[in-house]
């Protein structure tokens, strides 16, 4: 893959699961990346050597405050992985838990987006990490299959917005992926049967799997894609 020298890229949720992978994959290509967290600080110095920088991104104050923290650094590609995985069952899902996921899910995404505006050089890259739950009934889980496809359509709406800058932004919809946030959900038995029976490929993804894909779309080798979703699912959305 090629990238431009000097190249800084900023991923959100990138201390763990599949925002490391992203931050590992993209610092193994020579660029600077900067790792935003959440809570854990120590999960976040252990991806590598890199600047952090902490928010909640269900926060407009705290993604403000982060981006305030880069003194105008410019960025040469944007990652908007940062998300919640929660259940939001009709009948009994919380006021509480609804505007998590939303505010998380979908307003952190947008804001964060808002605020990097300025910073992003022509010819930046944009990958927002969707999901094929956008594309799927889920039961149990509809507020985040809603979210998720509400980022498919910014993504659509941004890069025909960012085109005249040339800024390309696409998005990757993984299917279920083996992470910190998915351990619990596969330890049953039963639960890990089902997934792998809809997966052609026989297997789960791994977080390397999406990463991969990610820094394909933040290199020059994409220079003519944008406004695609890409489903990274071994199949399981065909």
């Amino acid at each position: 893959m090629t990238f431009r020298p000097q190249t800084t890229a900023l991923v959100t949720g990138g201390s763990r699961g599949i925002g490391r992978a992203i931050c590992q994959r993209l610092a193994s290509e020579g660029v600077d990346v900067i790792v935003h967290y959440h809570r854990n600080r120590a999960a976040a110095e252990e991806v590598g050597d890199m600047r952090l920088v902490q928010a909640d991104l269900a926060s407009p104050t705290d993604i403000e405050r982060m981006f305030a923290s880069l003194d105008g650094q410019p960025l040469d590609i944007l990652v908007n992985n940062a998300g919640v995985w929660k259940g939001s069952p009709l009948g009994s899902t919380s006021l509480e838990a609804m505007n998590e996921i939303i505010d998380t899910n979908l307003k952190g995404p947008f804001w964060v987006m808002q605020c990097a505006l300025p910073l992003l050089k022509d010819g930046a890259r944009i990958v927002n990490i969707s999901s094929v739950a956008a594309r799927t009934g889920v039961v149990g889980r509809s507020l985040y299959g809603a979210t998720k496809a509400a980022i498919d359509s910014l993504t659509r709406s941004w890069a025909a917005e960012l085109a005249p800058r040339k800024i390309l932004v696409n998005a990757v919809a993984p299917g279920y992926v083996t992470t910190g946030m998915t351990a619990e959900h596969f330890n049953d038995v039963a639960t890990l049967q089902r997934a792998l029976d809809r997966h052609p490929l026989g297997r789960l993804g791994t977080a390397e799997d999406i990463a991969d894909v990610v820094a394909f779309l933040c290199s020059d080798d994409a220079r003519f894609i944008t406004g695609q979703c890409i489903n990274v699912s071994g199949g399981f959305v065909l």
